[in-house]
């Protein structure tokens, strides 16, 4: 496994984000279960208005990094910085959205969207402000009363993803927020994603397993591989913006993800086949 940092990477492709000062930084990270160490050695930075998507094998700690970054795992070496704030718990300016929604079952949308809002302390008139405004952004509007069991998947991802911008983070973490969804849906959020990043850019992460969705949403594509894993990859997608379904069928497209996977394939197949040391 090489280990390298991003910072000292030169990615080929000219896909650079609109401003290149580091909104995110991770220096020399580190994380261990036990005796199981997850990952070593991570430099990471991330700019102000960039996506930056994550892929790799099942096992190489995609999930547990993010969690790192959003402050709710400890780390056993290295630091994160969010600006000028360094990341020891979960702070101000960062939301996640988590796979499986996250939604409360018994509030409705507008409560669901409210929730981040009322508890950062937000005043009854800034809420009923601001909170239509995210649900008409993510394309629910017309269903604020309806509760989570009478949406569908997507409805509900689109529900979690109004709740994470209403307190407009400076930070967006993703982990897997389609994976839940069947492929129609996923592909009409992805979309629907790219949109509303175009209208409200800020720093993204996003963890995925699909190569495909990581060379479409991503300005680069961060590869983890080994055990423990480590930055094997950083590459620059020289895709222009804004994206549509037209740029799935752009030669460039295919060599990216083709790129992208032949990264992956000896890895993920060693990986399906991997017992883990007791």
């Amino acid at each position: 496994m090489t280990d390298v940092s991003v910072s000292n990477l030169r990615p080929t492709g000219a896909a650079q984000p609109a401003s290149n000062a580091a909104r995110i930084r991770v220096n020399g990270l580190g994380k261990s279960y036990g005796a199981l160490e997850v990952f070593r050695g991570v430099n990471l930075d991330v700019g102000e208005r960039e996506i930056v998507a994550i892929v790799g094998p099942s096992g190489c700690g995609k999930t547990t990094l993010l969690r790192c970054i959003d402050g709710l795992l400890p780390v056993d070496a290295g630091e994160i910085w969010v600006d000028k704030q360094r990341v020891t718990e979960p702070i101000a300016g960062v939301a996640m959205v988590f796979q499986h929604f996250g939604l409360f079952p018994w509030k409705t949308v507008f409560d669901n969207v409210a929730y981040g809002l009322r508890m950062a302390g937000a005043s009854k008139s800034e809420i009923e402000r601001r909170v239509p405004e995210f649900i008409q952004l993510v394309g629910l509007k017309g269903f604020e009363k309806a509760y989570p069991y009478q949406m569908s998947g997507g409805m509900q991802q689109r529900c979690g993803l109004a709740r994470a911008l209403a307190v407009e983070p400076s930070v967006l973490l993703m982990d897997e927020p389609f994976a839940a969804v069947d492929a129609q849906t996923r592909e009409i959020l992805q979309f629907e994603l790219l949109r509303i990043w175009e209208q409200r850019p800020t720093a993204m992460i996003f963890v995925t397993h699909s190569i495909e969705e990581a060379v479409l949403l991503g300005h680069r594509v961060i590869v983890l591989k080994g055990r423990p894993s480590g930055i094997h990859e950083n590459i620059a997608i020289d895709l222009p913006h804004p994206r549509s379904r037209a740029t799935l069928r752009e030669p460039r497209f295919a060599e990216l993800r083709e790129r992208v996977w032949g990264t992956l394939m000896n890895e993920a197949q060693k990986a399906e086949f991997q017992l883990e040391k007791s």
